[in-house]
């Protein structure tokens, strides 16, 4: 081969780098989130510390009295493995006292990739389908981490009834990682 051939191998590959980098990246490197529920006031939370940093001493105060009563769960599941993508957790919608509603996963774990977004979809099962989108998706962002528990603004106009699941969805490759029935309590 000659110089020029060489070169512009060599361009080629240094370019294509980056790319195997950003895509292939995520497989072996992990992201923890460790997201509060989001009823506890940082008040509240000070407070529960300063009670639990002193177990042998009796509070005169009663605890207190938080949104946590009046937050409802209006759907929950567990996640289920798509694809050959191992994972586990719960996915729980929460409408809190505000009226706010927040999609909320605990003991949450995926294996990483590209560009994973928290979808609402559908159907429930999720079908195991590689290179098509799922139709009539809400996209409720990206995901924040692979490992943990994490929390999810839902839109107040935001029909709930015409949602089965929730999906750990990769953009890139158009794939479903992970899924979630939506059930009611």
């Amino acid at each position: 081969m000659s110089r020029r051939t060489w070169i512009i191998i060599g361009i080629l590959v240094l370019l294509a780098l980056p790319v195997a980098w950003v895509l292939i990246s995520p497989l072996f490197i992990d992201r923890e989130v460790d997201e509060a529920f989001p009823m506890v006031s940082t008040e509240a939370s000070a407070t529960m510390s300063a009670a639990a940093a002193k177990p042998a001493v009796e509070m005169e105060e009663p605890m207190p009295v938080g949104d946590m009563e009046t937050m409802q769960i209006l759907a929950q599941g567990e996640f289920y493995d798509l694809g050959g993508h191992p994972g586990m957790g719960t996915a729980t919608v929460y409408e809190l006292a505000d009226g706010s509603r927040v999609l909320r996963f605990e003991n949450f774990e995926v294996i990483n990739g590209p560009q994973l977004h928290v979808w609402l979809v559908p159907p429930d099962p999720v079908p195991d389908a590689v290179g098509r989108e799922i139709p009539g998706y809400f996209d409720a962002g990206a995901l924040k981490g692979n490992i943990g528990d994490q929390n999810y603004e839902l839109p107040a106009d935001l029909d709930l009834g015409e949602y089965g699941s929730v999906v750990i969805w990769c953009v890139p490759f158009r794939v479903p990682f992970n899924a979630a029935p939506l059930n009611p309590p």
